[in-house]
């Protein structure tokens, strides 16, 4: 499983000319499944994400998570995140998981996330064709893949 954090000043994201989801200060997590993603992953990467200090301090280090600062999220499937570009231009993604694997997956993240910040994110639609915005603040970008948790 592959995550891509981005701290935000505001980030939303719009599904046929619809806003579907809007936040503030807060995340914008897309994230990535393979076929071998399990509920360890899920639980270990949403713990990681929700105590991650990526947010200033009175004195401007990083040192305050989301909980911290008591911000929002925002959650997307994107499972280009497991493109392979080693041959030709196009990319390929044999590696990401076919939605009969990631969808139930993609949930569990999402209920696992909102058990670890105490409250509800929000989220895209899986396999729609969306558009994102967001303000990255900092710019601050965090990529966190579960394979390589040692």
């Amino acid at each position: 499983m592959k995550a891509v954090i981005q701290r935000v000043s505001q980030a939303g994201v719009t599904i046929d000319h619809k806003k579907v989801a809007q936040i503030e200060t807060g995340l914008m997590i897309l994230l990535g499944i393979v076929e071998d993603d399990t509920q360890e992953d899920i639980n270990w990467l949403s713990k990681k994400i929700a105590n991650l200090r990526i947010f200033p301090d009175s004195e401007g280090v990083m040192n305050k998570s989301i909980l911290d600062v008591s911000g929002k999220a925002i959650v997307v499937s994107q499972f280009t995140l497991h493109a392979s570009t080693k041959k030709g231009n196009r990319p390929s993604y044999i590696y990401a998981a076919k939605p009969d694997v990631a969808i139930p997956l993609y949930h569990s993240f999402i209920d696992s996330f909102e058990k670890e910040l105490g409250d509800s994110v929000q989220t895209g639609e899986f396999g729609a064709d969306m558009k994102v915005d967001l303000i990255n603040d900092g710019p601050v970008t965090i990529i966190i893949d579960t394979k390589e948790k040692v």
